[in-house]
């Protein structure tokens, strides 16, 4: 066989393998105020070549319901009205993130619990080798030959921006896999909505051009990683769970679930592992159902460990 033809399939192949991954990049806008700032994030993210795919930019609750056609969004589009016209409106980040399995929330608030805090150029290296490592049953030749829009079952990576004034709520961070800010000058870190996407989506952008992502697990299997919504899933059986076995009181939860989700966030969790976990919670749930769920006695709330937690 000419080798010739080997060396000119290798570079199509990457070429496929990388745009499939360009294509399964979303950026998720939570409650902006402002028809201008969407029409700029598409431009800001068409710049960086996202949003061919349809759905790329996905609009959580916009303050203008009929956004992708304001006159104000159409024009700072400018040029990217096709990823602008393109983008999903839709009523909670739940929908928004549903199907992604790599979640980056935007947010420069300190919190006590949340995900694990990364700096953009770390956390879009982690997508990256999540979007280009073959998953589980799909090696890389097949991973290759898929392209925009017909990605079915490989899931997404998304960036999730919050409201221009209020930034994300707590409960829109807890669901990501990690946090990210952009380290700003401390005396003035004003950036619009646009910019903020655009520094995001360069640094996403990088990432994916590099001749290759390291794979995210170094056990030497990597099995498909679980979605955010398999994750939700997970988290309301294990509460459950805990519940049923009186390890968790419900009137005096405390911070035992905001612990949970950091720790579980800085795993990684795959499909199997999820399902592990809910088998584990399923036999948790019905162990309580026997004699000892009722005996609680010396319980003083929050975690039955015998140990207390902090308010």
């Amino acid at each position: 066989m000419d080798t010739s033809e080997h060396a000119n399939e290798a570079p199509v192949a990457q070429q496929a393998a990388l745009d499939a991954a360009f294509a399964r990049v979303r950026f998720v806008l939570v409650e902006t105020s402002h028809p201008g700032n969407v029409g700029s994030v598409a431009r800001a993210i068409k710049t960086m070549g996202f949003g061919a795919r349809p759905g790329a930019l996905v609009l959580v609750s916009p303050r203008e319901p009929a956004v992708r056609e304001h006159p104000e969004a159409v024009a700072l589009a400018s040029g990217a009205d096709d990823v602008l016209r393109a983008a999903r409106v839709v009523d909670d980040l739940e929908t928004a993130l549903a199907g992604a399995s790599y979640t980056v929330a935007m947010t420069a608030r300190q919190r006590e619990f949340g995900p694990p805090r990364l700096l953009p150029r770390d956390a879009t290296a982690r997508a990256s080798a999540h979007l280009l490592a073959a998953p589980a049953g799909i090696d890389a030749e097949t991973t290759a030959q898929i392209g925009p829009g017909a990605t079915p079952e490989l899931p997404d990576i998304a960036f999730v921006f919050g409201n221009e004034r209020f930034g994300l709520p707590n409960e829109a961070v807890d669901r990501c896999s990690v946090v990210t800010h952009i380290p700003a000058n401390p005396a003035y870190a004003s950036l619009n909505l646009a910019q903020a996407v655009q520094l995001i989506a360069y640094e996403m952008r990088l990432a994916l051009l590099q001749e290759r992502a390291a794979a995210p697990s170094d056990i030497g299997y990597a099995g498909q990683a679980a979605t955010a919504e398999q994750i939700e899933a997970m988290f309301a059986h294990l509460q459950q769970g805990l519940e049923a076995i009186g390890f968790l009181d419900p009137a005096h939860p405390k911070k035992l679930m905001p612990r949970l989700r950091r720790l579980f966030a800085r795993s990684g969790l795959e499909q199997e592992e999820v399902n592990l976990l809910r088998g584990i919670a399923k036999q948790m749930t019905l162990a309580g159902r026997g004699p000892r769920s009722g005996d609680r006695s010396g319980d003083s709330g929050g975690d039955r460990s015998g140990h207390t937690t902090e308010t």
